[in-house]
């Protein structure tokens, strides 16, 4: 999930980590919270197999002047660029439709970059998404319904608001959904939104 992540914001700019860190923060909202201890392996690993490349003519515009003492203790910041198989990659997973598309984890990412997704393969993830998350409220609901008389009035409560989350989610979802049918309607090609 974060090389996807990683490889959709580099694929608008290029970017030094404290960007991509912030940008994270930004895209993903409250799903995770990125830390220097993985971003940093990461970003290592994708240039390791060619994903992403330093992107030396920003580099050297960021360092310091010529005349700058060598004692400053500062250096450059490292830019990151996507390379062409990190395009590649960036678009297989955005047309992927699978279940990893619609897990709870990697859904997140997913919706983030629907701007860069054909509308036919974004209408498959949020259908995928809301029969599983269908498929929880239906454990769920059958679940309390088998324990409500044994369960305390507080725990009773923390077991209706998750199945109130997740009835919303559904709504949420049919939402999108509904949304993104009227879309193709009005405009059948089935290219990423501009």
């Amino acid at each position: 999930m974060l090389e996807f992540a990683i490889l959709g914001l580099l694929h608008e700019r290029p970017m030094h980590g404290y960007e991509l860190r912030k940008e994270l923060s930004t895209v993903c909202g409250g799903l995770r919270a990125f830390s220097y201890g993985s971003l940093y392996p990461a970003l290592r690993r994708m240039k390791d197999s060619g994903l992403i490349a330093v992107d030396d003519t920003v580099a050297a515009s960021k360092l310091l002047p010529a005349d700058a003492s060598a004692f400053t203790g500062k250096r450059g910041k490292v830019v990151y660029k996507l390379t062409a198989d990190g395009k590649e990659r960036f678009a297989e997973w955005v047309a992927e439709t699978g279940p990893d598309a619609y897990d709870d984890e990697r859904f997140g990412v997913h919706l983030a970059f629907f701007s860069h997704t054909a509308c036919d393969v974004r209408l498959r993830i949020l259908e995928g998404r809301r029969r599983k998350v269908e498929e929880q409220r239906e454990g769920l609901a059958t679940a309390l319904a088998r324990t409500r008389e044994r369960l305390d009035r507080y725990t009773l409560e923390l077991h209706q608001h998750g199945l109130d989350s997740v009835n919303r989610e559904v709504r949420w979802l049919s939402e999108l959904i509904d949304t993104e049918r009227a879309d193709q309607a009005r405009d059948p090609a089935p290219g990423p939104r501009p």
